[in-house]
């Protein structure tokens, strides 16, 4: 809690204040649903005569994909689809009005229904393509459903929007590179899927960002010790328990990110460039009116880019060994 006017202001006061924000600008992060894509303008139309030759075209576009990065992308799919997950944790957060008509109410509906269109085009993608084992796939989705997760944020939305500030902005790069890669392989189809899923991430992370920014200027003291938690922590992704069938949960998600960090998609590096990016865009190193434990927070935070990117560079590129249940 911070204090201003005399009086000690609740993180509920906040975020009370925050929701009349939200609800004015909500498009400002947002689109309406008749302004968006669907994922049936991205995929061969099954009304068509030309279906199955689309589906063919499709199928010989994605024989130029690498092992890696068919897997990675086999991994982000699975991470989007376990959007039930992220849903319900949202609506377990402190402090958030969810009536109808409620600013918080609202956000978390339309970010829900906007991510929710990822799983779906990602999935059908990869069903059409040919090259992946759909049931081996499935299984890791209900796992990864029925595992849950544990993001370090408990119930505080200060630590939460702190993390999907975080997640969003990797999520934006991991789906832009796998569409680089996968233009440079021969499938515009897959690049322009990634670039719009690309374009979601980071219209959320935007909000997210704006979120944090707006809770330094009424509560600079909570907002600081929030961050500072969350980095010590170390910023996990929400697939982190993900597991092929009959594997031990979390296995898999080592060799996912090995394959992500061979091909550049998301690496180490690409985790201390959000860090930097977030120290930046709050202005850290500016904020004023904080308490001691606050500023020795602050000066964790800012120390820390170097810090990581020492452990970074001692850090060896993983080699290709495992073989994915999921890759016919």
């Amino acid at each position: 809690m911070i204090l201003s006017n005399d009086l000690l202001i609740s993180r509920g006061e906040v975020l009370q204040q925050l929701e009349g924000y939200l609800k004015d600008n909500i498009y400002s992060f947002l689109k309406k649903v008749e302004d968006s894509w669907q994922p049936a303008d991205y995929l061969p139309d099954s009304r068509r005569d030309t279906f199955f030759d689309e589906v063919k075209e499709l199928r010989e576009r994605a024989t130029g994909l690498s092992y890696d990065l068919l897997a990675v992308l086999i991994g982000d799919t699975i991470t989007e689809e376990a959007l039930p997950n992220y849903e319900a944790w949202f609506h377990e957060l402190d402090n958030l009005n969810r009536d109808r008509d409620n600013g918080w109410a609202q956000w978390i509906r339309g970010w829900t229904a906007e991510e929710n269109r990822h799983g779906d085009l990602l999935n059908r993608y990869l069903y059409l393509s040919g090259r992946v084992n759909m049931r081996e796939f499935e299984f890791s989705t209900q796992h990864l459903i029925n595992d849950g997760f544990d993001l370090g944020t408990a119930n505080d939305p200060y630590r939460s929007f702190v993390y999907t500030s975080y997640q969003e902005m990797a999520t934006n790069v991991s789906h832009r590179r796998v569409g680089q890669l996968a233009r440079q392989a021969g499938d515009d189809q897959l690049s322009k899927i990634c670039g719009m899923i690309a374009g979601d991430e980071n219209r959320h992370a935007r909000a997210y960002k704006t979120f944090v920014d707006k809770i330094f200027e009424l509560d600079p003291s909570e907002m600081m010790l929030a961050f500072e938690d969350m980095m010590r922590k170390k910023i996990v992704m929400p697939a982190h328990y993900m597991r092929e069938f009959g594997v031990e949960m979390g296995k898999t998600f080592g060799h996912f990110t090995d394959a992500a960090q061979r091909i550049g998609v998301y690496t180490s590096a690409d985790y201390t460039d959000i860090l930097d990016t977030l120290i930046s865009e709050w202005k850290i190193a500016d904020r004023t009116g904080l308490t001691g434990p606050a500023e020795k927070a602050r000066d964790y935070v800012m120390a820390l880019p170097a810090r990581l990117r020492r452990v970074s560079d001692r850090m060896p590129v993983p080699k290709l060994e495992y073989k994915f249940k999921w890759i016919s």
